[in-house]
């Protein structure tokens, strides 16, 4: 099953599409998908009400509505760079010893389909196809990796859109180039954890007006989900509904050679992985 939100930004509703491709109401079971609702066991839930046949069929319209991110505002965005071994290599960084940790500002995660804004006096903004992770569990101090991914509510296709002139040459810390508005389209789905059988062995692709610029898998990740998890709540507390953006593979335009293919307007980005659904958005100047 696939959890979705549907509707205008601001008023989303959340429905659930079935294995067979039926989408079904949950308004009935909770006001939206949060933190709240996957702290209270709701994906559990949910997938008894669909066992049982006790949730009512979604309405005609409600297949052509706005895809929302699943996940109504996550509580934070921890983001981890520099995790996938080429990518490292084709921006001459090397391999980090420790996870690379910055916060992305929350209020930018949008819909899949949203637009991608380019910020004003920007120069460098970037794609970024990256599997997100959303907590469905408090992670605090865990006492090993082996137990993180029970912490995980489930798997999500995150762009963790970035500006690499305010993030690399502007002063301070990275977030600068990572919290523009619409900087994270997310979604289509929540992919519970449950139907995903390796968080390692998923292929990702993004493409840049029908240009293939990303082709890796999240096989080529430095540190795994479980070890970031695991590594993340020593230092930070962990809630349901945060979200973590686990690091993009190789292919951005800040690893290619002059000029560097950075967004400009009227551009098509579109980004996948394996079973989590797609993304598709136009580029626009904020």
């Amino acid at each position: 099953m696939q959890l979705v939100r549907l509707g205008e930004p601001g008023s989303e509703r959340p429905f659930v599409r079935a294995g067979d491709g039926v989408l079904y109401e949950l308004s009935g079971l909770t006001a939206d998908i949060d933190g709240g609702f996957l702290a209270a066991d709701g994906i559990a839930r949910v997938a008894t009400a669909l066992k049982e046949g006790s949730l009512p069929q979604a309405g005609p319209g409600a297949a052509s509505a706005r895809l929302g991110a699943p996940v109504a505002t996550p509580g934070k965005v921890v983001c981890i760079g520099l995790n996938y071994r080429r990518h490292a290599e084709e921006t001459g960084a090397p391999i980090p010893a420790e996870p690379v940790v910055f916060m992305k500002a929350s209020d930018v995660v949008v819909g899949p389909h949203d637009d991608v804004l380019i910020p004003r006096k920007s120069t460098a903004t970037d794609w970024e196809v990256e599997l997100g992770v959303v907590i469905g569990k408090t992670a605090r101090y865990l006492d090993s990796v082996d137990e993180a991914l029970d912490h995980v509510a489930g798997y999500v296709v995150s762009n963790d859109v970035s500006e690499r002139e305010f993030q690399m040459n502007r002063g301070g810390q990275w977030d600068k180039g990572k919290s523009c508005e619409n900087f994270n389209p997310l979604g289509p789905a929540l992919v519970p954890a449950a139907g995903i059988a390796d968080p390692q062995d998923l292929g990702m692709r993004l493409w840049v007006n029908g240009r293939k610029w990303q082709d890796s898998s999240t096989g080529d990740m430095v540190f795994t989900v479980a070890e970031i998890v695991h590594y993340l709540s020593q230092f930070m507390v962990l809630r349901p509904g945060d979200l973590i953006n686990t690091g993009t593979p190789e292919g951005v335009a800040f690893g290619q050679p002059e000029p560097k293919p950075y967004l400009r307007e009227g551009d098509v980005v579109e980004l996948e992985i394996d079973g989590l659904g797609r993304q598709r958005q136009t580029v626009r100047q904020a």
